[in-house]
């Protein structure tokens, strides 16, 4: 039952306008990126300073202990391991230098007695700046 005889129907059209305001939102964003992109590639030119060539290494004294609790002061052997011993090889390795950097090698298994008596023998010395040496670990 057609009610409407004569009366043709419109030819279905697609309404483009959404289209092309979507298409201005995606074009601004990309203008908005791609200025933001091209400011963190900006061309730095450094300025140069001329540094002194000759400075001074600071003083290193080394200290070595092993697991049975022989020690070493600049790899020569000590005979006696009391403290006063230790400062006196200490002040003997400094040889007058001002503010050594007493560093020691300790071993893994050697007694933390060992390692404070190496501290006391350089804080009796009058050496403040102490350091451990330590290795990395292999295969990790």
């Amino acid at each position: 039952m057609n009610f409407q005889r004569g009366k043709r129907h419109e030819d279905l059209e697609m309404n483009l306008v959404p289209l092309i305001d979507v298409l201005l939102v995606i074009i601004i964003f990309l203008v908005v990126s791609a200025t933001f992109s091209r400011t963190s590639e900006l061309q730095i030119n450094l300025p140069t300073a001329e540094a002194n060539a000759t400075q001074e290494k600071p003083l290193t004294i080394e200290v070595g202990v092993d697991a049975n609790g022989k020690y070493t002061v600049n790899n020569k052997g000590l005979t006696d391991t009391s403290v006063d011993a230790i400062s006196a090889a200490l002040q003997l390795a400094a040889s007058g230098g001002k503010e050594p950097t007493v560093i020691i090698n300790a071993d893994a298994k050697t007694t933390h007695q060992s390692v404070v008596n190496v501290m006391e023998a350089s804080r009796v010395a009058g050496f403040t700046h102490i350091t451990f040496a330590t290795q990395a670990k292999s295969g990790n």
